[in-house]
């Protein structure tokens, strides 16, 4: 009997709880209602207000990363500000409390788990919104140079002109110098060459400005440069400058390679002396005894030793 009498009074325990509870939800109906109806609601608009900015930044930026970055943070904090509002409207605001200070620790601990991917983002962000270079571009930067194939919030990839690809971190990128080949459209190429002491200067002047006249891809609006630059070992050396226009490497290194061609085949035309490096050998032990005197010396020292060998016979 005492048996029954427990499981009685646990039976209508849990009839009273769900009685309770039945109550409770048939008085939350209509938050219910209004809750489901504001959640449809803030989906609906959340995405229209999403298609209408995107149309409207796209006018002002043309980075398709920062503009879908910032359209995924205003639909999904659109969508966070609905959902807080149907649980105000469920009477759970201390959930809501609850939810944000959670966030917040989240938030923290995430940051100082992955700052260096927090980096590279805001890196991202940054070169995204100042445009310092872009797809196509050549750039130079942390010893690497070639064309970039894509910008990312993370990463910028660029093709080497050995043909690897390379994936930067866009911390790296944003923290190091970066030389931009692209931005002008222009480049120019510093040959240096070296002529024999014994030419005329100014006539190696002239002649290698006309050589290059008509040089692969130079800009004709600007002046070609000869410029003598030092005293070599066996030359006076000098550099010959001049403008390219420049999309590709290959346009900097195909003009290199005809001017090259070029001043050598001018040089041979007007008999111009490009001299090989003269080193001057010194047999002496002390030094200063020239090569013609010691082949001097060791003839007459044979020729000596041959007449005396014919005395003693």
């Amino acid at each position: 009997m005492e048996y029954m009498n427990d499981l009685n009074e646990a039976v209508e325990l849990l009839w009273g709880k769900l009685e309770g509870w039945g109550d409770s939800i048939v008085l939350m109906l209509p938050n219910l209602f209004v809750a489901l109806v504001l959640l449809i609601i803030t989906f609906y608009v959340a995405g229209f207000v999403r298609d209408w900015v995107g149309k409207f930044i796209n006018r002002f930026s043309h980075s398709a990363a920062l503009n879908n970055l910032i359209l995924t943070l205003f639909y999904i904090g659109m969508l966070l500000v609905g959902f807080f509002f149907v649980l105000t409207v469920l009477n759970l605001d201390k959930v809501v409390i609850s939810l944000l200070a959670g966030v917040g620790i989240i938030g923290l601990a995430l940051g100082f788990a992955f700052q260096d991917i927090a980096a590279n983002f805001i890196s991202g962000v940054i070169i995204a919104v100042q445009k310092p270079f872009g797809v196509g571009d050549n750039i130079e930067t942390n010893d690497y140079f070639g064309t970039i194939e894509r910008i990312t919030l993370r990463t910028i990839d660029i093709r080497q002109v050995t043909g690897e690809l390379v994936k930067l971190p866009n911390k790296m990128v944003f923290e190091n110098p970066l030389t931009n080949f692209s931005v002008y459209g222009t480049r120019r190429i510093d040959l240096e060459v070296g002529v024999s002491y014994a030419e005329d200067l100014e006539r190696v002047q002239q002649v290698v400005t006309e050589a290059l006249e008509d040089v692969k891809n130079r800009v004709k609006t600007r002046n070609i440069e000869v410029m003598y630059d030092e005293f070599g070992e066996s030359s006076i050396n000098f550099k010959a400058r001049f403008w390219v226009t420049y999309s590709r490497q290959v346009d900097y290194v195909s003009a290199k390679s005809d001017a090259i061609i070029r001043i050598k085949k001018a040089f041979d035309a007007n008999d111009i002396l490009i001299p090989f490096p003269i080193r001057t050998l010194d047999f002496g032990i002390k030094g200063g005894e020239k090569l013609n005197e010691q082949l001097e010396a060791i003839t007459a020292s044979m020729k000596n030793g041959q007449h005396l060998g014919g005395n003693g016979q």
